[in-house]
């Protein structure tokens, strides 16, 4: 593509030199992927500078730099007020708007992203469709696999797969949207149809710092959804009316609103829940009639995930008897719920939960069902919110009979001074703190009596212990296992 042509969709800029004469074949903001007839863009991050490496990315090939401050390079240089915006508005540009030719569903909330956008995934693969997923765990193209770094990727890594994604030619993709991604512009340029909210409740304060900025940063994807209400591209906001923000998030679109829920009146409505050891049912009211639902995944927030999918995929086209089906056969994902395989006489479930609410959740629903004793396995990140730590400790001291504090990707912290906090203040005397996860999984199983459950919470799909600056391998279910052999 056009230098120029390229450059002259940012509204403001200023270069030192001509780019008529200049092709562009490739963008990147990392300058070690760079090749010939290359755009580097420069990009301020927490700990790496961009404009440290625009010398190296000339070397490596870079035609053209954009920056917001001056560097001193012999290619041209183009400065404009903000890299991060400029880099949204450049990859769009350069791959042809590509979210234009697909349906694109987002997800976003504190818990159920992962779980709603893969259910929504498998009702549109079941009704014949094409389909692509990004999110926490991976992303998807007709489920072919590929690694993600982010729950939802950098502006330039997305419009360079939705690119690739309409070459395969795939019909609808739906995607984590995290809060993170929406406070900094990871999505700009995405035409997202279909904006699905599930819940919000205390996680990330580290960086919104309150309740309110968090709030605010999920309701954007729902203010950008737009403000045309065109009918050859019908745009839907999907709204738990459950949730205590559902009003906020109602006043900050202006797209038509779909709502789901269990307590209030709601498009989508569950009545009748019934909550099993094996699973869930419940009779789902919709706009094309009532219908009786049946499923393996367990728990109240399974209910909400499933309503979540209904309506988003109710809203993309989806019959309600290919979602009726889908629900049937759905074992859920990988570290949610997880039940863990084995020959004993209780139960090992591992689940992603990592925030208060998200634990409460799991506990609250193990015991509508267990008829023995509940040993929780849980710990807290490092370098992550520290105010939840003693809520953690307490909510799993509280709903279970047995907490077992642990490390949990204590990064750059010490996992003692983690554990510290959790337990400072606490009242509740069921409790033992073992730093090493390994020797917990393996003393809650070796305590767990007939009819117990235990559950191993806060890493779920997650294969990796992050300490200081190394990543080990670390696989729940798979120490579970060894041990439960």
């Amino acid at each position: 593509m056009n230098a120029a042509e390229l450059i002259n969709n940012l509204p403001d800029y200023t270069c030192d030199k001509d780019l008529t004469s200049l092709e562009i074949q490739q963008i990147e903001m990392d300058h070690r992927l760079l090749a010939e007839c290359s755009m580097f863009i420069c990009i301020e991050g927490y700990t790496v500078d961009g404009h440290q490496y625009a010398e190296a990315a000339v070397q490596n090939g870079a035609a053209v730099i954009v920056a917001q401050k001056p560097v001193d390079v012999e290619v041209p240089v183009v400065l404009v007020p903000d890299t991060q915006r400029a880099l949204a508005l450049l990859a769009n540009s350069f791959y042809q708007h590509p979210s234009r030719q697909l349906k694109v569903i987002g997800v976003t909330g504190t818990n159920g992203k992962t779980s709603v956008t893969h259910i929504i995934d498998e009702i549109h693969r079941y009704a014949k469709q094409r389909t692509a997923m990004i999110g926490t765990i991976q992303m998807t193209m007709d489920q072919e696999v590929y690694p993600v770094k982010n729950t939802t990727p950098d502006s330039l890594f997305l419009q360079k797969n939705l690119a690739l994604m309409v070459e395969k030619d795939i019909d609808v993709m739906s995607m984590e949207v995290s809060s993170h991604a929406l406070d900094l512009g990871r999505v700009h340029g995405v035409d997202i149809d279909i904006a699905v909210f599930t819940n919000l409740s205390q996680d990330h304060l580290d960086y919104h710092q309150t309740m309110d900025k968090y709030l605010f940063a999920k309701s954007l994807l729902f203010a950008q959804l737009g403000n045309s209400l065109a009918e050859d591209r019908r745009k839907y906001a999907i709204i738990n009316s459950d949730d205590a923000h559902a009003d906020f998030l109602m006043k900050a679109t202006a797209q038509p609103i779909i709502t789901y829920g269990v307590h209030h009146r709601s498009t989508f409505q569950a009545t009748d829940v019934e909550l099993k050891a094996n699973g869930v049912a419940f009779k789902m009211k919709t706009p094309a009639g009532d219908m009786m639902v049946e499923s393996r995944l367990m728990g109240m927030f399974s209910v909400y995930n499933l309503l979540a999918a209904a309506a988003a995929s109710y809203a993309s086209g989806i019959d309600l008897v290919d979602i009726q089906a889908v629900f049937k056969q759905t074992s859920g994902v990988k570290g949610r719920f997880q039940p863990v395989e084995h020959q004993g006489d209780f139960g090992v479930i591992i689940d992603y939960a990592h925030t208060p609410d998200s634990l409460e959740n799991v506990l609250t629903t193990i015991k509508k069902f267990c008829k023995g004793k509940i040993h929780v396995i849980v710990g807290c990140g490092g370098d992550r919110d520290r105010t939840k730590r003693p809520l953690m400790a307490h909510i799993a001291c509280q709903y279970a009979d047995q907490a077992i504090f642990t490390s949990d990707n204590p990064r750059s912290e010490s996992p003692e001074a983690i554990l510290a906090d959790m337990v400072d203040g606490i009242a509740h005397e069921n409790y033992q703190v073992v730093s090493d996860r390994e020797q917990a999984i393996q003393q809650a199983i070796q305590q767990a009596e007939e009819l117990d459950v235990i559950l191993i919470a806060g890493k779920g799909h997650e294969t990796y212990q992050i300490i200081g600056e190394e990543v080990l391998d670390f696989d729940d279910e798979q120490i579970a296992k060894k041990y439960l052999d």
